[in-house]
């Protein structure tokens, strides 16, 4: 009789412990989740940021190109200026495919590689 009691016991704390890992794991699968949505609400934000950032960037990039080609126009004409404006642009342009790497991607790799690993 003993021996049944100790049986039945057994298999209750069994069935407690299988009831607990399943409440266990649905919470760490919860957490994943939520972490998960953390991280590309984030990333999201970010890459929103940057947007709205280059965006008024590139606005006031345009307004002092005009501006510079607009000041060096009467004396050297409308065309060469706009010429010379348009070749720093070029320039700009090559450096940036020249170094891209270290300008662009290594930074993004690290930043995304840093939000991710947290």
């Amino acid at each position: 009789m003993a021996l049944m009691f100790s049986n039945d016991k057994n298999i209750e704390t069994i069935g407690q412990l299988v009831d607990a890992l399943k409440h266990y794991v649905g919470l760490q699968n919860e957490y994943l989740r939520l972490d998960v949505i953390e991280k590309v609400v984030r990333l999201i934000t970010t890459l929103v940021m940057v947007a709205v950032t280059l965006l008024i960037i590139i606005i006031i990039f345009i307004y002092l190109s005009f501006a510079a080609a607009y000041a060096m126009a009467p004396s050297l004409g409308y065309p060469v200026a706009f010429l010379i404006v348009a070749a720093f642009y070029v320039l700009v342009f090559l450096l940036f495919l020249a170094f891209r790497k270290n300008w662009v991607e290594k930074p993004l790799v690290r930043f995304l590689a840093s939000m991710l690993m947290e």
